[in-house]
């Protein structure tokens, strides 16, 4: 018997995690961005990670037309970025404030992210709720920063070190 989605979301807030904005570019969708914590690394050689958005949200339709995709791992002053790609605006309205450039990929890499991924698609698998998207890094860029943190339904700072 498997525990209720009740319990299960309780217990995976006791995961602390670091937070990101996926973004993609197509020509049928425009520019398009979510904020995802489902990521990780999958692979160095080739160099790939993965994400995880429900296959309800409209950034998998554009990732899956344009096949690209980036991650961009928020800084621990970005906690308004995050809750604006969080839900509750346009995907226009997404953008309109946030300064961003396009990656190798066409992807919008934000400017001011602790680091970006840029991305090509190499799997897509729809598990339960969500897809599992597995992309080869095809550009990086890293900048100094500390990351923003979600922990237990709440953004955290890291411990000073």
């Amino acid at each position: 018997m498997t525990i209720s989605v009740e319990e299960f979301k309780k217990s995976m807030q006791l995961w602390a995690s670091g937070v990101t904005v996926v973004t993609t570019s197509s020509d049928k969708f425009g520019v398009q961005g979510m904020t995802v914590t489902a990521f990780s690394s999958v692979s160095v050689n080739p160099p790939q990670i993965l994400v995880c958005i429900n296959s309800s949200a409209d950034t998998g339709d554009g990732i899956q037309e344009s096949q690209s995709f980036a991650v961009n791992i928020l800084s621990s002053n970005q906690e308004n970025i995050s809750n604006h790609f969080a839900g509750g605006s346009s995907q226009k309205e997404r953008f309109e404030n946030t300064d961003w450039t396009a990656g190798e990929t066409g992807s919008p890499i934000l400017n001011d992210s602790l680091m970006s991924l840029d991305c090509k698609v190499v799997q897509k698998v729809l598990v339960g709720t969500h897809w599992i998207i597995i992309g080869e890094v095809q550009q990086s860029i890293c900048r100094t920063g500390e990351p923003l943190v979600y922990y237990c339904g709440s953004y955290r700072q890291l411990a000073g070190g």
